[in-house]
């Protein structure tokens, strides 16, 4: 569809849809039976008590990483979505919805880049992460992030989507952490977060991540580096370039491939459509395929979720009826073998996946999840539930 047809029709949809309602206490959400889904969106602390309220009242649940601000508060949302059979509950992972990322993760596992050795992430971006009321009480209210009793800092709160990247792409857990930082710039206002920080992330096999973020500079902003014996591969938003190594083995699509110069590195784009074969004319395809943001394809998964896996149990419902054990909160892993695997529209996965995988990345996908979550929720808990 033209751009200008779609924007035409955008702008319709608007003029058409209905002002939205607003509430002041979000329970009063939670007690609205037309209300299928919510978003939450809270200060961190906030999640467990609101996500496991949605949950008992039947929500859908997207709640935006990170999860929660301590283990315990993690465990409990994990075992409240567990026992929440026929509920969509998808962690804001979001770049774990990104279609670049999927097209990528597929690159990476391949063995593309050779061995993998280190990784590297950074989030560089100056604001003070202050906000200002008239009120003493509302202002200490708003400055959370500011909070160490509260916050997770600059690794919790914005470095663990790209730590989260960092693992997806290793298909690693890491096995210990280190980090350091400090007040260096913000010294004046009494805040208890570092607003520098580096930390170093063991992987199994001697890999390494490394991630740092600071709230003082802005150059180079965001972007993930992964570092393999035979290339470097670099994310920056929705766009990727491999950097080859003189005796990394010829690919035989990287003939058709765009190459952009950075500095004096070459990088070889690592996007769909970026081949001489789908270039008009002599020129490079310019732009990435998925221009949109990773929360927007987040959340297009949610609702796509809720439709789709919502539609899916209650078919199973009135089949099979609500006393099969599927319908029950053991029933989880029976409905994914009995149901899931037979739908291939269906993503119960941590973060929430956007493209239709094929069966055998999604059992892989899902055998990870359930191990995530065994993991994380006592035996006894998982048994009571």
């Amino acid at each position: 569809m033209p751009w200008h047809e779609a924007k035409a029709m955008f702008l319709r949809y608007i003029k058409a849809a209905r002002r939205p309602d607003t509430w002041e206490d979000y329970k009063a959400i939670l007690e609205d039976k037309e209300i299928k889904a919510v978003v939450i969106a809270t200060p961190s602390h906030k999640h467990r008590d609101i996500t496991i309220e949605a949950l008992k009242a039947g929500k859908h649940v997207y709640c935006e990483a990170p999860m929660a601000t301590t283990l315990e508060d993690v465990r409990t949302i994990a075992a409240g979505a567990r026992g929440a059979v026929g509920q969509v509950f998808q962690p804001g992972l979001a770049l774990r919805s990104d279609p670049q990322r999927h097209f990528l993760l597929q690159f990476v596992r391949s063995g593309a880049a050779g061995q993998p050795l280190m990784a590297r992430a950074q989030w560089h971006k100056k604001q003070s992460w202050r906000q200002a009321s008239p009120n003493p009480e509302r202002e200490k209210e708003i400055n959370w992030r500011l909070d160490k009793k509260v916050s997770l800092g600059l690794a919790g709160e914005v470095g663990i989507h790209q730590i989260d990247m960092m693992g997806w792409l290793l298909k690693q857990r890491p096995t210990a952490v280190t980090g350091f930082g400090g007040v260096l710039y913000w010294k004046d206002d009494g805040r208890e977060i570092p607003d520098t920080a580096q930390f170093v992330f063991e992987y199994p096999g001697g890999v390494q991540g490394i991630f740092e973020a600071t709230l003082a500079n802005s150059f180079d902003a965001d972007y993930e580096m992964l570092y393999g014996a035979y290339a470097a591969i670099m994310l920056r938003g929705n766009k990727a370039w491999m950097f080859k190594e003189v005796d990394s083995p010829l690919l035989g699509w990287e003939v058709y491939a765009r190459r952009d110069t950075f500095y004096k590195e070459t990088g070889i784009a690592l996007v769909a459509n970026a081949t001489k074969l789908v270039a008009q004319g002599d020129n490079p395809v310019e732009d990435a395929p998925f221009a949109n943001t990773a929360l927007s394809f987040a959340l297009e998964a949610f609702v796509s979720n809720v439709n789709t896996v919502g539609t899916a149990v209650e078919d199973f419902k009135d089949t099979y009826g609500t006393d099969d054990k599927a319908t029950r909160p053991e029933g989880s892993q029976y409905f994914y073998d009995n149901v899931g695997s037979k739908d291939k529209t269906v993503k119960l996965y941590e973060g929430g996946y956007h493209d239709l995988l094929n069966d055998i990345i999604k059992d892989e996908v899902m055998a990870d999840i359930l191990a995530w979550v065994n993991e994380r929720v006592p035996a006894e808990t998982a048994a009571a539930a």
